[in-house]
């Protein structure tokens, strides 16, 4: 009797296997073709960035107001001061470094106290100290928009895969 016991189990866990595996097939087929599709947006994302930065060096460094000599003698500059200017514009290392334009690296080397502005770029800081936030972000180009991103994890109604709406901002 222990014998039919164990082919009775091994048969049901057999056609267990087969029934899972039915049901699985297809959901694997569809795992790839989405891994496929979103490959395809992450290259024509990557695409699109390269093509925006190629137009935004073409169109030239952008207008900072205008800064006297009387104005470049009497400017301090201390990372402390640097930094809460970057605050004071609401802008992050890398939107500093647009504005300056300098490397973001460069933005952290002068708020780490590592290395001084030169004189050029004194002068582009000091211009930035008369904007204010509204000002920064015209320069920048920068709105407040919404952005969609990809909620792959989560269904919602319906089968279909639901987008979370956030704000905008490029870091």
């Amino acid at each position: 009797m222990g014998k039919l016991e164990g082919i009775i189990k091994d048969e049901i866990i057999r056609l267990a296997k087969k029934e899972m595996r039915k049901s699985f097939v297809p959901l694997n087929r569809d795992v790839r073709s989405l891994k496929g599709i979103v490959s395809q947006l992450r290259k024509s994302v990557l695409i699109l960035q390269r093509l925006m930065d190629q137009q935004e060096k073409q169109m030239g460094p952008k207008p900072v107001p205008e800064v006297t000599p009387d104005d470049m003698k009497k400017a301090r500059f201390s990372p402390r001061l640097i930094k809460t200017l970057r605050k004071h514009l609401g802008a992050s290392q890398r939107e500093m470094a647009k504005l300056a334009g300098v490397t973001v690296g460069a933005v952290f080397q002068w708020e780490k106290g590592k290395f001084e502005p030169k004189d050029d770029k004194k002068k582009v800081l000091v211009g930035l100290r008369k904007l204010g936030r509204q000002s920064a972000r015209k320069l920048l180009g920068r709105k407040q928009r919404p952005r969609r991103t990809l909620k792959s994890a989560r269904k919602g109604k319906g089968g279909g895969l639901r987008y979370e709406t956030s704000l905008y901002s490029r870091r």
